[in-house]
C-alpha cells in the first residue's frame, strides 16, 4: 500500500501544533523530519545499491538496474549552459592552441570536456554533441521548431515552462513514468517535496505527475547572496580609542532617508556569541541613545568626521559597550548586530570620507551592483531591499512570489511594502549612498566589480560570496584590504504570528529554472536511446555521478583526503587542480568548472565545491553566516511543506495549463515591465532610481499604495495571482494524494 507522504506530514504537523508552538520552527521541523525518516532509508539503500559504475555484458548490453541498452548507444545532445564556452567540448576560445590539465592530457578545440569523457567512459554510450552554444530558452526554441528538427536530437535544454509546455505538446518524455526504474533521482525527489512539486508538469489528464526535465540545482538547501563590505574600511572608521580625526572630508547630503528601526525604547536581539558557541541576547537601547538615524538628520548636513563620531557614540550608548573599541563588529563581526538604519548611518560616514578611504581622492560609492550596464545584476539592489526592510518575494524563485501563513500566494509587485520599502532605496539615491554608475544605468556603463574594488571607489554589494571574494586574492585588492561577506542584518518581518525582530533571508537555493529534456521524436522507439539517456539523468544523482558533476573525475580530485561539508565527506581537489583554477579562471570555479571542467553544467552541483575554492577571506565571512544558520539564527525559506506556509519556498514552477500561460502572456505590463535582461524595462530599479509610480512617470514621492493598486488592478496582477493560486492549489492536492 502507497504510503502517502505529504498527507502524513501535514497531520503531523497539524497534530503537533498544540504542544510545538512554544517551541518555535524548529521544533516542529524536528517533527516533519521525524516522520519522513522510515521513507528517506529506504529510499537511501535504493540509492547505495545503484551507485556503481555500468559494465557491459559479454553479449555487449550494459545493464543498470533495469535500465538496459547496447554499448556504444549513441545519444545526440543539444545540451550545455547558455554559451558556446560551456558545452559538452571545448571551443576556441577555452582551448586556444590545446590546454593542458590536471589529468596530464593536452585538449584542444571539438575535444569533449573531461567530465563528459568520463560519462561516456563510465555509462557506455557516445554522444553526439549537437549543442550550438545558446541560452536554455532559445536552444529549446530552435530545436522545437519542427517535428524534423526535435526528431535530430535526443536530449536537449531548455527553460523549465518550455519543457513542460513541450511536454504537454508531446515533444518530451515524461520521465515520471520511468521514476522507478530511477533509484537516485526517485529518492533524491522524496527527500525534498516541494523539488518534486516544481518539476510536475501537470496534475490532470493522462499525463497527470509528469516530469519533464530533469532538475539543476546551482547548489541545494543552502544560502545563495549576502551583504559583502570593504570591512577593512569600516575598521578605519569605527575602531579604536578617542574621536575619529581626518585633514580631510567631505559634507554629507541634506537627509533624506527617514527612521526604519524605532526612536525610543529598547528592541532586544539575538546575536551569535563572538565565539560562535551559541547565542545571546542584546539590547538596542534607543532610550540611551537615540536612532542614529533621527541623531543625524536633527544635525543636518555634517562632515565626514562629524558622521563617523556621531556613529561611534551611537554605537558605544546602544549597545552599552557591548562592542568595545571594536565597533565594527557591529557590522562585520560573528556577533554583528547591524540593521537598515545603522547602514544608512554607515554609508553616510563612508561617502563623506573619500579622502581617507581612498589614497588618489577618487568619490567613493556607497552600494553598488557587480554590472551596472545588466539589469540581471542590478536587481541585486532591490534584493538587499527586501533583506533591509523585511520584505518577502524579492528573491522569489518564480517570478515575485511567496506564501503567507495559511498558504495563500502573494506578488511582491503588488504589496504595497514593496514599494516602501523601494521609495527607503529611493531616497538613499537622493542622499548619493547608492553608486551613480547605478542610477545612470545606460549601456555605454561598463562599471563592474573589479574597477570598484581596484579603484578603491566601492564600498558594498549584494552577491555571490565565492565569485566575488575571489577579488581578496587575484590581484585586485591590496595587502590590508578586505572585502568579506557580512551577517545578514535584523529587520521586521511578519511571518503571519506578528512583528518581530529577526534575521530572514529569502536568498535560498532551490531548483533553478532551467534544465535537460528527453526529446520524444528524437529517440522515439529506440529503447536503447532512451534508457541511456534516463540512465544519465538517474546516475547524475548517485552519489558518485553527482561528485563527478560537481568536481570532475578523480583525476582532478583528491578523494584520499576529504573534509566535512554539512555532515557528508567530500573529496578536496587536487593541487594542480587548484593552480589551474587560478591561471585559467582567476578562482572563479563556476567559469573554471562550466569552462574547462566540464562540470556544473546541470543536475545537482555541490556547494562542497564552492566552499572549496573559496579564498580565506571568503571563508573568513561565509563562516560567521553559517555559523548564524545553523544556529537558526537567520531563517531562511524551506524545501518542505511547514505548518506556517510562510516558511515554505514556492516551487520554481508551477502546473499551470498552456491556456493559462497564454492568458498571462497577454498580461503585457505585468510580464514586460520587470525584466532582468539587460537594459530591459524594470518597473521595481526604475522605482529606486526615481521614486517614480508603477506606470514610470517622472514623479516622485507617489504613495507606495498607487503603485501597488495599480499593478494589482489595471496591470492584472489579481488575475495572475488567481491563475497562480489555482495552480498551487491543485499540485498541493495532487501531491498529498499522489507522491511518496
Amino acid at each position: 500500500m502507497k504510503k502517502k507522504v505529504l498527507k502524513r506530514l501535514m497531520a503531523v504537523c497539524a497534530a503537533a501544533l498544540v504542544t510545538l508552538s512554544a517551541c518555535g520552527n524548529s521544533a516542529i521541523d524536528d517533527a516533519i523530519k521525524s516522520a519522513e525518516s522510515s521513507n528517506q532509508a529506504s529510499s537511501e539503500s535504493s540509492v547505495a545499491a545503484s551507485t556503481d559504475a555500468s559494465q557491459p555484458s559479454d553479449d555487449g548490453q550494459v545493464t543498470v538496474a533495469e535500465l538496459t541498452y547496447k554499448d556504444g548507444t549513441v545519444l545526440r545532445m543539444a545540451c550545455g549552459y547558455n554559451n558556446a564556452k560551456t558545452g559538452l567540448r571545448f571551443d576556441a576560445d577555452v582551448a586556444k592552441e590545446g590546454v593542458t590539465l590536471a589529468d596530464g592530457v593536452t585538449y584542444h578545440t571539438g575535444d569533449f570536456k573531461p567530465t563528459w569523457v568520463k560519462v561516456q567512459e563510465v555509462l557506455n554510450f557516445t554522444i553526439e554533441d549537437k549543442y550550438e552554444g545558446d541560452k536554455d530558452t532559445d536552444n529549446f526554441t530552435k530545436w522545437t521548431a519542427d517535428a524534423g528538427t526535435l526528431a535530430s536530437v535526443d536530449m536537449f535544454s531548455g527553460s523549465a515552462s518550455q519543457l513542460q509546455e513541450g511536454g504537454a505538446a508531446g515533444q518530451v518524455v515524461n520521465i515520471a513514468e520511468y521514476l522507478d526504474m530511477m533509484p537516485n533521482l526517485k529518492a533524491f525527489l522524496a527527500d525534498k517535496p516541494i523539488v518534486r512539486m516544481a518539476l510536475t508538469g501537470s496534475v490532470e489528464g493522462d499525463d497527470a505527475g509528469a516530469i519533464y526535465g530533469s532538475p539543476y540545482f546551482d547548489g541545494l538547501d543552502d544560502i545563495e547572496k549576502m551583504p559583502l563590505m570593504r570591512v577593512d574600511w569600516v575598521v578605519t572608521l569605527l575602531d579604536g580609542e578617542g574621536e575619529f580625526t581626518a585633514s580631510k572630508s567631505d559634507k554629507t547630503a541634506k537627509p533624506v532617508y527617514q527612521p526604519y528601526m524605532p526612536t525610543s525604547g529598547k528592541v532586544a536581539v539575538e546575536v551569535v556569541k563572538a565565539d560562535a558557541s551559541g547565542i545571546e541576547k542584546i539590547n538596542k537601547d534607543y532610550d540611551a541613545a537615540g536612532n542614529i538615524i533621527a541623531n543625524m538628520n536633527a544635525k543636518g548636513s555634517m562632515t565626514g568626521v562629524e558622521a563617523v563620531n556621531m556613529l561611534r557614540e551611537y554605537i558605544d550608548k546602544a549597545y552599552n559597550g557591548y562592542y568595545g573599541t571594536q565597533r565594527s563588529n557591529l557590522f562585520i563581526g560573528q556577533n554583528a548586530a547591524w540593521d537598515a538604519d545603522e547602514l544608512v548611518a554607515l554609508l553616510r560616514c563612508v561617502v563623506a570620507n573619500s579622502a581617507t578611504l581612498n589614497e588618489n581622492g577618487a568619490k567613493v560609492q556607497g552600494l553598488f551592483s557587480r554590472e551596472e550596464s545588466n539589469n540581471s545584476r542590478r536587481a541585486d539592489i532591490y534584493r538587499i531591499a527586501g533583506v533591509l526592510f523585511g520584505v518577502r518575494g524579492l528573491e522569489s524563485r518564480q517570478d515575485f512570489l511567496f506564501f503567507d501563513k495559511d498558504g495563500q500566494l502573494h506578488d511582491a509587485r503588488s504589496e504595497e511594502d514593496t514599494y516602501a520599502a523601494l521609495l527607503r532605496m529611493n531616497d538613499l539615491v537622493k542622499e548619493g549612498l547608492i553608486a551613480a554608475d547605478f542610477i545612470a544605468s545606460s549601456s555605454d556603463i561598463t562599471t563592474k566589480s573589479d574597477n570598484y574594488l581596484k579603484d578603491d571607489f566601492g564600498f558594498m554589494s549584494y552577491d555571490y560570496n565565492q565569485t566575488q571574494t575571489i577579488f581578496n586574492e587575484n590581484g585586485t585588492l591590496q595587502d590590508g584590504e578586505k572585502y568579506m561577506a557580512v551577517m545578514i542584518p535584523v529587520a521586521r518581518w511578519n511571518d503571519g504570528t506578528g512583528e518581530k525582530y529577526m534575521r530572514f533571508t529569502e536568498s535560498w537555493r532551490s531548483a533553478k529554472s532551467g534544465g535537460w529534456a528527453i526529446s520524444k521524436p528524437g529517440v522515439g522507439e529506440d529503447q536503447d536511446k532512451l534508457y541511456a539517456a534516463l540512465k544519465l539523468i538517474d546516475y547524475a544523482y548517485s552519489e558518485e555521478g553527482q561528485i563527478l558533476m560537481s568536481f570532475g573525475p578523480e583525476a582532478f580530485r583528491d578523494d584520499a583526503n576529504t573534509f566535512d561539508f554539512y555532515g557528508k565527506q567530500m573529496p578536496h581537489i587536487s593541487a594542480k587542480n587548484y593552480e589551474d583554477l587560478w591561471k585559467l579562471a582567476k578562482g572563479n570555479y563556476t567559469n573554471f568548472a562550466r569552462q574547462y571542467l566540464g562540470s556544473t553544467l546541470s543536475f545537482n552541483k555541490s556547494q562542497a565545491f564552492e566552499m572549496e575554492c573559496t579564498t580565506a577571506v571568503g571563508k573568513e565571512g561565509l563562516q560567521n553566516v553559517t555559523n548564524a544558520i545553523s544556529l537558526g539564527l537567520i531563517k531562511h525559506p524551506e524545501l518542505t511543506l511547514n505548518s506556517n506556509m510562510w516558511y515554505t519556498i514556492v516551487p520554481t514552477v508551477l502546473p499551470t495549463s498552456k491556456t493559462d500561460n497564454d492568458t498571462i502572456k497577454g498580461y503585457t505590463e505585468l510580464t514586460g515591465s520587470f525584466s532582468t535582461n539587460k537594459l530591459e524595462n524594470n518597473v521595481l530599479l526604475n522605482v529606486i532610481i526615481r521614486g517614480t509610480t508603477a506606470e514610470n512617470s517622472t514623479a516622485a514621492g507617489v504613495a507606495a499604495s498607487e503603485a501597488a493598486s495599480t499593478i494589482m488592478n489595471d496591470w492584472h496582477g489579481k488575475q495572475y495571482l488567481a491563475i497562480k493560486q489555482q495552480a498551487w492549489e491543485a499540485l498541493r492536492d495532487y501531491a498529498e494524494a499522489n507522491f511518496n
